[in-house]
């Protein structure tokens, strides 16, 4: 594992000196479709760490997000000026968005897990990793083979985007709901 280790820290430094590798490549992702099939994976060491293997059956697709908030229309009637309010955040994370758009894309393959590469100006990329549902080398894994059993898991908030806006991976106010000790315990105090 110690070659996965320089390929991190290589991908690290390139992103944060802003290197002329880095921008050219976001400027061919933002050139190319918003759902691209990729080759290869971009960053190997956290595609690994996310379920990556290179087999048949697995894919790994670049999707392309649009940054900043969702514009709501003008309402057609008077409104106060307090409750004006046109410009919202999403309640799911970007991330999220992307997998579902890779999911839409890909109807016939299964979402296993994605991960963060880039971002310019107007768009954030993602790798999403997804797994083939009627490829018999992935029906027989035993770790691919229970994913691609979760039908439509990327819309229940199974993959780690998905979790954030359920609120399993924070604390705090909003997800108490979320967390099932909690509704356990409100529950006995009901009683």
């Amino acid at each position: 594992m110690g070659a996965y280790k320089y390929i991190r820290e290589t991908i690290q430094n390139e992103y944060h000196t802003r290197d002329a590798v880095l921008r050219g490549k976001i400027i061919q992702w933002r050139k190319s479709d918003a759902v691209v099939s990729v080759d290869h994976p971009t960053n190997l060491p956290r595609a690994r760490s996310l379920g990556y293997k290179a087999k048949p059956g697995i894919v790994i697709v670049r999707v392309r997000v649009r940054r900043g908030l969702s514009k709501r229309e003008k309402p057609s009637r008077g409104r106060k000026p307090s409750k004006y309010g046109r410009f919202f955040a999403y309640r799911k994370s970007m991330q999220a968005i992307a997998e579902e758009r890779a999911q839409r894309r890909f109807s016939n393959c299964e979402v296993v897990n994605s991960y963060y590469i880039g971002e310019d100006g107007e768009y954030k990329f993602f790798e999403t990793i997804l797994a083939d549902r009627e490829n018999p080398s992935i029906k027989n894994d035993p770790y691919y083979g229970k994913i691609v059993a979760q039908r439509g898991r990327v819309y229940r908030g199974l993959t780690v985007g998905g979790r954030r806006h359920r609120g399993i991976m924070a604390k705090g106010f909003g997800s108490n709901i979320a967390r099932p000790s909690v509704r356990a315990a409100q529950r006995q105090i009901k009683i």
